[in-house]
């Protein structure tokens, strides 16, 4: 009876897991820095993806990895350049070490709100960053601009002369330069490394985006905030990618359907972006930290500074930088 228990039960074990491939589906693996399954929206452009895919029926699934499971933020790039990554949320700049023509992505000031950042995507600007994705050998599927501001353990970031003393963490180079300008210190890191390092000593303050300042418990170790408010500084395009040699494997049928998933990932951060600044304010306040925005007059003050360094350094050094500054700064 036992062993007629053991068969039987081994039989429909075999067949479940049959079932469960999805008759041979091929399987993506899909890797983000965020955390998984706690709300973030980058988090869930990427499931998103995974369960339209899947509800397409073309004999493909997708495994989400977050919380850099499968490869540290920055190694994703040259991963899916390999084809050793399928798909990855990741935020341009990452790569500016590979491409520094990416730094524009994450350039002080040059993406005004939102609403900026959506007529962006449909820019000769854009179209220039993305002819280097492409060429690299990455396939954009979803755009996605993230607000952001900073916040400090010592005192409210506001204008330039609040920075002085306090070592940062700002994402990417353009920033950096920008901070340092205003005499700051500097500290490189993911944004996921930053509540440690807030919490070691080893930050002051940090910059990141609105929705990694509410994932990753930053208002555990700050102590002020300053929101993008109506002089943000701070925008990231952190889209959703893909390795072109794991693209060009798939039928048309697969391929079209992981694009017409991606569009709806991407309708989905239109619709969260804004509100995930008001949703920072709110759980900000709520754990008790000081809230701040920038006047327009600090916010010019930043934006002078960010001319006479981020901007300079980066069309005099930057091959196409230059204009690829103008065509930026030329859309209304």
């Amino acid at each position: 009876m036992t062993i007629f228990k053991t068969t039987v039960a081994g039989a429909l074990a075999l067949a479940c897991t049959i079932a469960a491939g999805s008759a041979g589906a091929e399987t993506l693996k899909a890797s983000h820095q965020f955390p998984g399954g706690k709300g973030d929206a980058r988090d869930e452009m990427v499931q998103i993806i995974a369960k339209e895919v899947a509800k397409a029926n073309v004999g493909l699934d997708i495994k989400v990895y977050p919380g850099q499971s499968l490869f540290k933020s920055k190694e994703q790039w040259n991963a899916m350049v390999k084809g050793q990554l399928d798909i990855a949320s990741f935020p341009l700049d990452y790569a500016s070490g590979q491409h520094p023509q990416f730094s524009a992505t994450l350039m002080p000031g040059l993406v005004k709100n939102h609403k900026h950042a959506l007529r962006l995507n449909k820019s000769p600007f854009m179209q220039d960053i993305k002819k280097i994705i492409t060429d690299a050998g990455v396939v954009v599927l979803s755009d996605a601009w993230l607000a952001g501001g900073f916040a400090s353990k010592k005192e409210c970031i506001l204008g330039p002369e609040t920075m002085k003393g306090q070592v940062t963490r700002a994402a990417g180079p353009a920033f950096e330069q920008m901070l340092v300008g205003a005499g700051g210190s500097i500290s490189s890191m993911a944004s996921s490394e930053v509540y440690q390092g807030l919490q070691t000593g080893v930050l002051d303050a940090a910059n990141t985006s609105s929705g990694s300042f509410v994932s990753y418990r930053i208002y555990e170790q700050v102590k002020c905030l300053t929101e993008p408010g109506e002089h943000a500084l701070w925008f990231m395009y952190e889209p959703i990618l893909m390795s072109k040699k794991s693209w060009d494997k798939l039928n048309t049928a697969q391929q079209d359907a992981l694009m017409a998933a991606g569009q709806k990932a991407e309708a989905y951060m239109t619709e969260q972006a804004a509100g995930l600044d008001a949703k920072m304010v709110k759980v900000y306040k709520e754990n008790g930290v000081e809230v701040v925005a920038m006047n327009a007059e600090q916010a010019a003050a930043w934006l002078e500074i960010a001319k006479q360094t981020s901007y300079k350094i980066f069309s005099e050094k930057v091959e196409g930088g230059k204009e690829l500054i103008e065509k930026a700064l030329a859309v209304e």
